[in-house]
């Protein structure tokens, strides 16, 4: 399917967010295309040079087993065969319910409004419908962050819960937890 990038990969992810917030990306193709893709021990390197550059934290290698582990759970994100985004959840049970957690959304910022992060929420819409014991799905977004605040609201996540000191080394330190219930028939 898509192309692994190989050594030079973070610095080339790091240089186009660079030339993005410098004004210099030209405008992308309109003919793009976006793909999505399994996580596997041969591209797991590739999540992990995302989730660097994307987040503010850092997730320990029981993060990324976990991702291989869970399959169908998490998805890597290409835009025109270069891999740009992903997506990372697991299931929970807890109170009598049955959760999916989104621990990861992200793409690189040269790629976003592009429709990536739509289609990799889509991945995970499609994931409960296939699945349908699951109650509802949730994550946590820093409070500060207004674009992904923006994003979820767009899709019917709700603001239930702040998670106060939720991250141990990013200033602001509180989460909102946002939740979109599921309507069962």
């Amino acid at each position: 399917m898509a192309s692994v990038v190989h050594s030079d990969e973070a610095v080339s992810i790091e240089q186009n967010t660079a030339n993005v917030n410098s004004g210099k990306q030209s405008k992308l193709p309109s003919d793009s295309r976006i793909e999505l893709g399994d996580i596997t021990q041969h591209n797991i390197r590739q999540l992990r040079i995302i989730n660097q550059v994307v987040f503010p934290v850092s997730y320990t290698d029981k993060f990324y087993d976990d991702i291989l582990e869970n399959g169908e759970l998490g998805r890597l994100a290409y835009f025109n065969d270069i891999v740009v985004g992903a997506v990372c959840c697991r299931i929970q049970s807890e109170a009598g319910q049955r959760r999916l957690y989104i621990m990861t959304l992200g793409c690189l910022a040269p790629y976003r409004e592009l429709g990536v992060g739509t289609k990799l929420l889509e991945y995970v819409f499609e994931i409960c419908s296939r699945d349908k014991n699951i109650d509802n799905i949730f994550l946590h977004v820093q409070t500060s962050n207004e674009g992904a605040l923006a994003f979820y609201k767009k899709f019917g996540f709700e603001i239930v819960d702040t998670a106060y000191n939720y991250y141990k080394r990013i200033v602001p330190p509180d989460a909102y937890v946002l939740q979109k219930n599921l309507l069962r028939s």
